[in-house]
C-alpha cells in the first residue's frame, strides 16, 4: 500500500467535492507535504533542544531553564527568535557564495529526509521503494556543506573544523551503511513501511534489535558520530578549536547549523526506531490484545486507537535515544580524532562487515528467522 498515494488521492477528492477544479486540488497538494515536514521538523527541534537543557541541567544537578514559559518550555523559541534578529556578519576575507551556500547545503537534505519516515501504518508523506537508500544518499551530502563552509570561513580553525567534519562522516557512512544494509537484507526492501511490517506480529519480541545486535550497536555509534554528538563532536570541538566550522558564523546562518544538528539527531533517533525498534508497533500487537477483550479490529474507534498509539509509540521511541544521546553528552569524555578515525576504520567497518555477512549466511540457513 503507497500510504503517500492514499493521503494525496483523500486530499484531492475533499477539495473537488468542494467545488474545487481537480487541476487546482492537485496544485494545492503540491506544498502541503513538505509544509506538515517543516513543521514537524521543527516541533521537533523545539523539544529536542527544551530537553538538551533540562536533562543537562538534571545531569549536573541544577534546575536549568525555568522562566520562560512553565518549566521553561519556551526558551527554545527565545533562542531561536535571539538568533533569527542577531546581525548576520561575513568576514572581509571570506567566499561569500560558499559562506552562505554551506548551511543550506547541510540542513536542507536532513529535512528532505524526513519524507521517508512513518510516524504510523497510513501516517507517512512518501512511501518509496528506495526509501532508506534515498536517507543514506541525502546524508552524505551535508558534510560537502560543513566542509564548504569551512573552506569559505577563510580561518584556520573553521577549515581544521570543515576537514574533521568530512573526515568523521566518510569514516563512519560505511559502517552505518553496511549495518542499515543487514536490516535490509532481512526485510527485502528498502521501503521503511515494509521494514515495520516485518517486525510486526510478535509484538517486541519481533523487533530486529534482537536478530541485530551487533548491527544497531554499530548503527546507534555511527549515528552520533553521524550528527557529531559527543563523544565525537571533534569538528566543533570548543575546547581545540573554537567552534570549527561555525566558528565565523553568526545570525541566522548559525542558527541554521544549530537547527541542523538537532533535526539530524531527531531524524537518527526515528529512523534507527523504525529499523530496530519496530517503529509505530506496541509492545504488544494490537490485534491480539483486541481479541484478547473480545473487540473487532474494524471497530472505528480501535482504529482511531491503533493511529493514535503508532504515532506515540514512534515518538516515544524516537525521544527515548535522544535522551540516552543526551545523558552520553555529560557521561563520556570526548575521543581524540586519531582514537575516532581508528574505532571507525579498524573497529566498526570490519565488524559491520562480518555482521553483514553473518546475516547473509543465517538468512540463507533460517530464512523463516530472518526474512527469507
Amino acid at each position: 500500500m503507497n500510504s503517500g498515494i492514499d493521503l494525496q488521492d483523500n486530499f484531492i477528492k475533499s477539495l473537488t467535492d468542494l467545488g474545487l477544479p481537480a487541476d487546482l486540488a492537485k496544485l494545492l497538494w503540491i506544498p502541503l507535504p513538505l509544509f506538515l515536514m517543516i513543521i514537524a521538523a521543527t516541533v521537533g527541534v523545539l523539544v529536542c533542544v527544551w530537553l538538551e537543557r533540562k536533562i543537562s541541567a538534571a545531569a549536573q544537578q541544577r534546575i536549568g531553564p525555568e522562566y520562560a514559559g512553565p518549566l521553561g518550555v519556551l526558551q527554545p523559541i527565545a533562542d531561536g527568535l535571539k538568533l533569527v534578529f542577531k546581525e548576520d556578519v561575513i568576514p572581509a576575507n571570506a567566499d561569500k557564495w560558499l559562506f552562505t551556500l554551506g548551511p543550506a547545503l547541510v540542513v536542507v537534505p536532513v529535512f528532505l529526509s524526513y519524507l521517508i519516515v512513518p510516524f504510523g501504518q497510513n501516517i507517512v508523506i512518501t512511501d518509496l521503494n528506495i526509501g532508506i537508500f534515498l536517507w543514506i544518499a541525502l546524508s552524505s551530502i551535508a558534510p560537502i556543506g560543513l566542509l564548504m563552509a569551512g573552506y569559505s570561513s577563510n580561518n584556520k580553525y573553521s577549515l581544521l573544523g570543515g576537514l574533521r567534519a568530512a573526515a568523521q562522516s566518510i569514516s563512519y557512512e560505511i559502517p552505518l551503511a553496511l549495518s542499515v544494509l543487514a536490516v535490509v537484507m532481512m526485510s527485502n526492501s528498502l521501503s521503511t513501511i515494509d521494514i515495520v511490517q516485518q517486525q510486526s506480529g510478535y509484538g517486541i519480541l519481533g523487533w530486529n534489535i534482537w536478530r541485530q545486535p551487533v548491527g544497531f550497536i554499530i548503527f546507534w555509534i555511527a549515528a552520533l558520530a553521524e550528527c557529531e554528538r559527543l563523544p565525537f563532536d571533534l569538528p566543533e570541538a570548543e575546547e581545540e578549536i573554537v567552534a570549527g566550522y561555525q566558528t565565523e558564523y553568526s545570525g541566522m546562518k548559525f542558527g541554521l547549523f544549530y537547527v541542523g544538528s538537532y533535526v539530524n539527531l531527531t531524524l537518527s533517533a526515528l529512523v534507527f526506531a523504525v529499523l530496530y525498534l519496530g517503529g509505530w508497533e506496541f509492545l504488544i500487537p494490537i490485534d491480539k490484545l483486541a481479541g484478547w477483550i473480545g473487540v473487532s479490529e474494524t471497530t472505528p474507534w480501535l482504529q482511531v486507537l491503533t493511529a493514535s498509539l503508532g504515532i506515540t509509540m514512534t515518538i516515544l521511541k524516537a525521544y527515548f535515544l535522544v535522551f540516552l544521546a543526551i545523558l552520553l553528552r555529560w557521561t563520556v569524555p570526548r575521543v581524540r580524532i586519531d582514537q575516532l578515525l581508528n574505532l571507525g576504520w579498524k573497529f566498526m567497518l570490519p565488524v559491520s562487515l562480518a555482521n553483514l555477512l553473518i546475516t547473509a549466511a543465517l538468512k540463507l540457513s533460517f530464512p523463516f528467522a530472518f526474512g527469507g
